[in-house]
Parts: structure tokens; sequence; C-alpha cells
């Protein structure tokens, strides 16, 4: 089992690299969406900063990016506090991403180029990587990269625009739980299941592999 972490584990985002903003963004979001920052919690840019290796001035800024999507709110002369997400919004969020991804995934089977779908795998594969280690914030990363790549193939951007936000919406209490259970490595290998049932030109075994995906997100995912 892993030990037990008395606080969220961030990555270094320590030097200048492209879009540095925009990466402590994405950063701050897997993290919430994981629950490696806690629901009702208050976190202060200063606070946050030295654990990943930044000044306190892009990760107040990103905070404040964060609050225009909800995901965070100010707390006066304290910081940000994580907003709370219901369990019917989470209920209502994962409804209406299987309206969408799975008959769109489906769809794909037959109508997506090989190449296409096979220049997919590398995100795949470091999904399972990112699970192997508990890596959280990665795997998260890598997984929302992975879903709208695929849905993008369908040729729609406003579909992928959709469900970004429903993805980013969305928190994922469990994935701790599965790690220390050594069950995320098997859930994030759904992802190569899902490619091969593409590349097979299956429609109905995609459409089993992406049930019972989306299926997790509600289940063990979600839980508090």
């Amino acid at each position: 089992m892993a030990p037990q972490r008395s606080r969220p584990a961030l990555p270094s985002l320590g030097g200048r690299k492209p879009n540095f903003r925009e990466k402590v963004v994405d950063v701050l979001r897997a993290a919430l969406i994981s629950g490696e920052l806690r629901p009702g919690q208050v976190y202060s840019a200063p606070a946050l900063a030295p654990r990943l290796g930044v000044s306190a001035t892009p990760v107040r800024e990103a905070m404040l990016e964060l609050v225009k999507e909800g995901m965070v709110e100010i707390v006066p002369n304290k910081g940000f506090r994580v907003t709370e997400v219901s369990d019917k919004q989470l209920d209502e969020y994962t409804h209406v991403r299987s309206l969408i991804e799975i008959p769109v995934t489906v769809g794909l089977a037959t109508t997506a180029e090989p190449a296409d779908v096979e220049a997919l795998r590398p995100e795949a594969m470091e999904i399972v990587t990112s699970a192997t280690k508990g890596d959280l914030i990665a795997y998260v990363e890598a997984d929302l990269r992975f879903h709208l790549g695929l849905l993008a193939l369908a040729g729609n951007d406003h579909l992928v625009e959709v469900v970004r936000d429903l993805r980013q919406r969305s928190r994922l209490y469990g994935l701790t739980a599965l790690v220390e259970a050594g069950r995320l490595e098997a859930s994030a290998q759904e992802h190569l299941e899902l490619l091969d049932a593409l590349l097979a030109r299956d429609p109905e075994r995609t459409r089993e592999v992406m049930t019972r995906h989306l299926g997790h997100v509600r289940g063990l995912w979600a839980a508090h």
C-alpha cells in the first residue's frame, strides 16, 4: 500500500518552458480533478509555489484563471478555496458525457483512419506509465489529451470543447484509492483496449469498452 501523504504531491515546474503559464494552469487543474487539492480546502499561491518550483505570481495567475472556470473561489486575504462538486453534478456530467462520447467513439470504429487512431497510442501508453508510477496529475493530463484527441477525429471542434468542459468540471476523488489498491494500472489499460477495438473496426467491442470505461468515472473514480 502506498504511504500516506500529508499534502499533495505536485510536480516541480522550475525553469522557463514554452507556454509556461498554461502549464501551471494545466497542472493545478489536474490536481483539482484528481483530488490532490482537496475540496473545501484553502490554498495560497505562496504556499503552493515552492512545491511547483516556481514563484507565487504564475500560481496566483493560474488560480485566477481557475476561478473563471469555477474550480476554485477567492477567499480574501487567505487564498483560494477548492469548490465542492455534488454527487448530483457528477451524475449529470457523466450522463451528458456518455450521451456524447460513447456514440461518437463507436462511430470512429468505422470512419477513423487507422493511422490517426494508432497515433494516439503514445498518449495511451503515457496513461499506463503514469498509473504504474502512481502519478495522478500526469495520469489526468494524459487521459484528457487522449480522449479529446480521439474525439477530434470526428471532426467536430465544438463537440470536443463541450467534452473538455465536462471533463474539467468532473472530479476523480477515487484515483488515490485505486493507486493504493494497485488497480489504477488495470483501468489505464482500457485505453489500449479501446484503440485495439477501433483498429479492429469493431463497433460493438468499442461500445463495450467505452461504456465500461465511463462507468468507472461515477463508480470508484468519483468516490469521496
